[in-house]
């Protein structure tokens, strides 16, 4: 009954009254007052209670108040639960897509009690109000379960022996963030299917774990795009960086090895010759590092998504805007039933009334969470165009508002409407977008925010043509997209394979200046060690010289052996005077090849020949100090003088052997094998890459070696007179 109806009753009754009295009083006394009064008392009441059936049947309906039909939150959460037990939200397709309820169901029934599961947008720390008003809606005893994005969230036992305390605490702490809302709820399942007495031990034992100062944490399970940009980048600098690395560095520690140890390469076969030189060995290694660091990283690195979310579908991805926008076409304003209610009945009463008065076009409020998780990816604008195409014609043009009930944040996006774009995106308070900062009421006082916001859309200037506000956002990014990680081979990969070719160039330059440092600073390494004895021990040293030695090789050796005969030889020891003779000829020819200038160095320009020549010549002044007066060795004269004559096959083409004088190092195949004896005969470095020449045929005196010491020292005269 109205106000205006009680009035009038009032007023009726009070008149009764007095007519009643009026008449008892023009009555005898003698008859009786009291009985009077009692009649009077009783026609009141009768009086009284027919006013009020008149005023109660005749009260005008347009005063009444209209009452909101919107669900509360628990009233809707609970109707979805008397459905089904397992209630997936439509608003978290990226992370907990609807199409994970049966999964989410098979494991719900595994906890041996009834279980009800609610996957809602985070609730904040009112989940276990929410829990425990849903059961009171829905009237139904059982353990009731809050997921959000990042998992379980609050469990609730109602009438049932389930220990959800402590299920929710190995839950959270015996997983790391990133485990996902499915793999969290299987957790908390077993935890409930073990029992109370197991579940509370195991809950006291993650806590000791990771509870506490411990500062353990459990490991992630996934990746972010940083972290791939990591491996990207640690991949490439190793599959340059090894390979070069043992390029580089590998023949150089071999050669340098062989020049201070002067040790004897083996004996190789023509096939090994041919197919298995050192080079070729280390070329095979580092592509096979190559191969097997990359093949190793994509098995290392396997990691195809940053997170735990399954992929969504098209229904997923549709289901909110498809009921968003049918709400929309019922009502102007729509309150989302799954979040808090943020209006009551009279603010949304006065809304209502606001957009009916609002005469610039349509008005479209949705109440409804806008989350990173959600189909829209949190834009609020592109939630509004997939609601604006599903409404059709009908929301071609109009004013949308988009209220987060949860964050309190009030989106406006405007169509065809006369109103100054600029002024609907740049020029709306903060405070009517946002809220105040210091507000903690549970509705971020949406309703007087949105009011506010009506006055000042209605109170906007008009402008000549109708504007839109709209950037034309209509593309939220692919949830496969957006959680996918990049290629392992792409991104920072390419800059790490730079890196790795710099880092191989600067350990390659340490190695190499530690190694010289280290032959500079030991006065042994600083020339190669024959294979030598005394004199007193044998009559035959021996030298170590590779069948194909580079023009690095030979320029050191050089320099090292006039270094060590000139040390050795001692013009005024006594000596007969043809080996004095000898040796000097020996030192003297050697200097007018390599060292013309003269200034006690290895010329520059010298070539392999000529270095070759002078080494012969060295080492045959070296053994002649020996007591070595031999001809050199016939398939390398850089091996010094020989020990024996054997027959041998000289070259490939020869098809018989001859008789050729050999050191005691080729002794050793030449005996074994003489048909491979060619493979140990020396080849110098020739005027283009990659060719070698037999020493015989090489430019300069050194061919004439096969006619011995004297000829070769002769030729070297006349052809230093020559030059």
């Amino acid at each position: 009954m109205s106000k205006g109806a009680g009035r009038v009753t009032g007023v009726g009754v009070a008149k009764a009254v007095r007519g009643v009295e009026d008449t008892s009083a023009g009555a005898d006394p003698a008859r009786g007052g009291r009985g009077r009064r009692d009649l009077a008392l009783l026609a009141t009441a009768g009086i009284c209670l027919l006013l009020t059936l008149l005023g109660g049947l005749t009260a005008p309906p347009a005063t009444a108040a209209p009452a909101d039909d919107t669900p509360t939150q628990a009233a809707a959460l609970a109707d979805r639960l008397r459905d089904d037990p397992i209630y997936v939200s439509d608003q978290l397709p990226r992370e907990i897509p609807r199409s994970t309820a049966p999964d989410f169901a098979k494991l719900a029934k595994r906890t041996g009690v009834p279980t009800y599961v609610l996957v809602l947008p985070d609730q904040g720390i009112g989940g276990d109000r929410l829990l425990g008003a849903v059961h009171d809606r829905l009237g139904r005893d059982g353990l009731y379960v809050l997921v959000d994005y990042m998992g379980v969230t609050d469990a609730e036992a109602f009438g049932v022996r389930a220990p959800a305390d402590d299920a929710y605490t190995v839950s959270l702490y015996e997983l790391p963030h990133d485990a996902g809302p499915l793999r969290t709820f299987e957790r908390f399942v077993d935890v409930v299917a073990q029992g109370r007495e197991k579940a509370a031990q195991r809950a006291e034992a993650a806590r000791k774990k990771y509870g506490g100062d411990s500062g353990e944490e459990a490991a992630e399970m996934h990746i972010d795009p940083v972290d791939r940009d990591n491996q990207s980048f640690a991949t490439g600098i190793a599959l340059t960086g090894v390979p070069l690395i043992i390029l580089a560095i590998s023949p150089y520690v071999r050669r340098w090895r062989r020049r201070v140890t002067a040790a004897p390469a083996p004996p190789q076969t023509a096939a090994q010759k041919r197919h298995f030189t050192p080079l070729r060995v280390e070329a095979g290694l580092a592509a096979l590092a190559a191969v097997a660091i990359a093949l190793s990283a994509t098995l290392v690195f396997d990691q195809e998504t940053s997170s735990a979310s399954p992929q969504p579908t098209a229904a997923d991805l549709s289901t909110r805007v498809e009921r968003v926008a049918d709400g929309l076409k019922r009502s102007p304003v729509y309150s989302d039933p799954e979040s808090p209610r943020v209006l009551d009945a009279r603010q949304l009463r006065e809304l209502r009334g606001q957009i009916k008065d609002f005469d610039r076009g349509p008005v479209f409020v949705a109440l409804v969470p806008q989350l990173t998780e959600d189909e829209s990816a949190g834009e609020p604008e592109i939630f509004v165009e997939a609601v604006r195409k599903r409404i059709g014609a009908a929301g071609e043009r109009g004013v949308y508002v988009v209220a987060d009930p949860l964050g309190g944040y009030i989106d406006v996006v405007t169509y065809d409407v006369r109103i100054d774009a600029n002024l609907v995106a740049f020029e709306i308070p903060d405070s009517l977008r946002y809220g105040d900062d210091d507000d903690r009421s549970r509705d971020h006082q949406l309703g007087q925010r949105l009011g506010k916001l009506m006055t000042l859309l209605d109170d906007a200037p008009r402008v000549k043509q109708p504007e839109t506000s709209s950037l034309g956002m209509d593309d939220a990014p692919e949830p496969v997209e957006d959680g996918e990680l990049a290629s392992l081979f792409s991104g920072d990969f390419w800059p790490g394979l730079l890196v790795g070719a710099f880092a191989a160039g600067i350990l390659f330059g340490v190695v190499a200046s530690l190694l010289g440092i280290t032959r500079l600073a030991v006065p042994s390494l600083r020339r190669p060690r024959a294979n030598t004895t005394s004199a007193s021990a044998t009559s035959h040293p021996e030298f170590d010289a590779p069948p194909a030695p580079s023009l690095d090789f030979l320029r050191r050796t050089a320099r090292d052996e006039l270094d060590a005969l000139g040390r050795e030889f001692d013009p005024d020891a006594a000596l007969r005077s043809s080996l004095r003779t000898r040796v000097w000829d020996c030192l003297d020819a050697a200097t007018l090849l390599v060292d013309r200038d003269p200034d006690g160095h290895v010329d520059d320009d010298a070539t392999p020949s000529d270095l070759a020549a002078a080494i012969v010549l060295a080492r045959t002044g070296r053994a002649v100090l020996a007591g070595a007066d031999k001809p050199c060795c016939a398939l390398n004269p850089l091996h010094g003088p020989a020990t024996g004559w054997r027959d041998a096959q000289y070259a490939p083409e020869e098809q018989r052997l001859r008789t050729i004088p050999v050191c005691a190092q080729c002794r050793v195949l030449v005996g074994a094998q003489p048909r491979q004896a060619h493979t140990l005969r020396l080849t110098l470095p020739g005027s283009a890459r990659f060719v070698r020449v037999p020493y015989e045929e090489a430019p300069g005196p050194l061919p004439s070696i096969q006619q011995g010491i004297p000829q070769l020292i002769r030729q070297v005269r006349e052809y230093a007179g020559v030059q």
